[in-house]
């Protein structure tokens, strides 16, 4: 791959310097290449990286998480990174308020703000006019009662009676959003649908890049991401979390490799019985991912595995 001041002259030979930056949102599948590409991208385009991976806003989950090192960072200064305890649970909404708040301070000081990660919803809630109404926290137990006792695809089944457009746009085993989706009904009388952005330009003039590889490919790069997270101290990860809280924590307890790892602590032990189980829960993750950012028309796409991917993105975001 060229160098950064190589990208640079290469994209600023066909940009006016007098044209001010615009955010570049890097999306698409886990282990695809995206931090390597953000990084890039910022570098090239004097930039600053945001997170949009929801686990890597917590503290202590690097491993786990393919967190970028200092070193993968290059110098470019990084964004919402550890900002929460294992014990807290993130808000998408909270979430969206400080990414909006960076980007347009980085915006502000004339840098270009490169948004990367594979939460779509993190993703959606930057770019798009993305409502969040109130909760209540009555509600919002008694549905958790109800998922736990007639199952999330009986709750999914009646917010399709209800709601058909949410029903549509949510999974069918995503409980957490099927409970909202039901309790927001509940607490305003209107669709949940009604909150969901529509279809427009990204917020901020942001122009999204897609980074996705061939399926069998990424199966792969899975399985041996998966390979060198145990191999680099996941389960002594999990481990030290443990005792920081990580089990009370609803949403880091549940993250991919910290389940399976933390379920191998509470029982037999078998820590490669946790890296399969990793590896195959992350390949179903990879594919709703997929499905997630393949329905968005405002995303170019690019494969991961080419060898001048970054130029090539570089040229695209010039025309």
């Amino acid at each position: 791959m060229p160098s950064s001041a190589s990208a640079r002259v290469a994209f600023t030979s066909v940009i006016s310097p007098a044209q001010p930056p615009f955010p570049v949102a890097v999306v698409g599948p886990t282990a695809t290449g995206k931090t390597a590409l953000a990084v890039h991208l910022a570098l090239a385009l004097d930039g600053e990286v945001v997170n949009a991976d929801a686990l890597q806003l917590y503290r202590g989950m690097d491993i786990g998480t393919a967190k970028a090192t200092p070193e993968e960072r290059r110098g470019v200064p990084h964004h919402l990174l550890d900002v929460l305890d294992v014990t807290e649970t993130a808000s998408v909404a909270a979430y969206q308020r400080a990414a909006r708040s960076t980007i347009e301070g980085i915006l502000a000081a004339g840098r270009t703000p490169v948004l990367t990660g594979g939460s779509g919803l993190y993703v959606q809630a930057v770019l798009d006019d993305l409502r969040f109404p109130g909760t209540d926290p009555a509600v919002r137990a008694r549905l958790d009662a109800e998922a736990s006792e007639v199952g999330t695809a009986a709750l999914h089944t009646r917010l399709g009676e209800r709601d058909p457009a949410a029903a549509a746009a949510i999974l069918p085993t995503n409980t957490r959003r099927i409970v909202r989706a039901l309790e927001v009904i509940e607490i305003t009388g209107e669709p949940f649908s009604a909150n969901l952005p529509k279809p427009g330009p990204a917020r901020y003039g942001t122009v999204l890049i897609g980074v996705d590889r061939a399926a069998a490919e990424l199966d792969d790069r899975v399985d041996l991401r998966v390979e060198r997270m145990f191999a680099a101290g996941l389960v002594d990860e999990v481990r030290e979390l443990a005792g920081r809280g990580l089990r009370e924590g609803k949403t880091a307890s549940r993250a991919l490799g910290y389940q399976q790892v933390l379920a191998e602590l509470d029982g037999e032990g078998d820590f490669a019985a946790a890296a399969a189980a990793t590896a195959q829960a992350t390949r179903r993750f990879v594919r709703r991912q997929r499905s997630w950012f393949r329905r968005d028309r405002r995303i170019r796409w690019f494969d991961g595995a080419e060898p001048d991917l970054a130029e090539g993105v570089l040229t695209a975001l010039a025309q």
